[in-house]
């Protein structure tokens, strides 16, 4: 089966999720493909992934890295495997735990064809979550709250790693620049898409606490973030960001098929 829509999966100990979720994914009603991105996981995820791969050759690849080294890299490293080597014109990343049901992916390419990135966004009418802490539902609102006040982001979830980029807007940002390497790359890539003026849309999800496995999330990450934040509000006041056209951005559009 033929597919231009790959979906970017960095993995470090996700073996519990990985089989579960590959197939989910190539069983989706809109055929899509996966890139593996994993950090040399010592639960075996890379070996489960180089199974599916061997499996489904030309819809799973699988990027090997030698060590941890932060969600943003992962993400570029897929980025550039999508781009250059897959040819994908839709490339969507998601966290491996299930906190990201595949079921709203049909969804977020629907609503690409006019809008150039579509966030899965818990903050749009209709979105939400579930089984989350409410330590961990304060700390996001608060985050997004922040990164939308300082970097004028117009989206409502500005964190959200649910995401679809056209090939178009990952070729117009200078990836090898961009500074964040964990979470915080979330914000970052946002705010380099909005000032270049591609139009941003959301469609509602309901965002679950992962099933298995441990959080990725550390003090450590919130700080960065809260760094990046900082850095990138001085490099808005200075301005200076190539634009596009002005852009537009959706609250919320649910199963928009047009």
């Amino acid at each position: 089966m033929v597919t231009d829509t790959f979906v970017i999966v960095p993995t470090y100990n996700e073996a519990d999720n990985l089989d579960e979720l590959l197939e989910q994914l190539l069983a989706l009603p809109t055929p899509v493909g996966a890139i593996i991105v994993d950090d040399n996981s010592p639960d075996g995820t890379g070996d489960i992934a180089e199974r599916w791969a061997a499996d489904n050759p030309g819809r799973v690849y699988v990027v090997h890295r030698p060590a941890k080294m932060g969600l943003g890299t992962a993400y570029i490293a897929g980025f550039k495997k999508a781009i250059d080597e897959v040819g994908a014109e839709r490339i969507l990343t998601m966290d491996a735990d299930f906190s990201h049901n595949p079921r709203y992916i049909p969804d977020m390419i629907a609503l690409s064809r006019v809008k150039h990135v579509v966030i899965g966004s818990r903050y749009v009418p209709g979105g939400g979550t579930r089984n989350c802490t409410r330590k961990r539902i304060f700390l996001s609102r608060v985050a997004n709250m922040v990164a939308r006040g300082l970097l004028g982001l117009k989206a409502r979830d500005a964190t959200a790693g649910f995401r679809l980029y056209r090939r178009e807007v990952l070729q117009s940002i200078p990836l090898d620049e961009i500074f964040s390497s964990g979470y915080s790359f979330l914000v970052e890539m946002l705010f380099l898409c909005q000032r270049r003026g591609w139009q941003i849309g959301e469609i509602p999800i309901i965002f679950e606490d992962r099933r298995k496995g441990q959080t990725k999330i550390s003090r450590q990450e919130i700080l960065k973030a809260q760094y990046t934040v900082l850095r990138l509000f001085l490099r808005r006041l200075r301005g200076g960001e190539p634009r596009r056209p002005a852009i537009t951005v959706s609250s919320a559009i649910t199963n928009d098929k047009s």
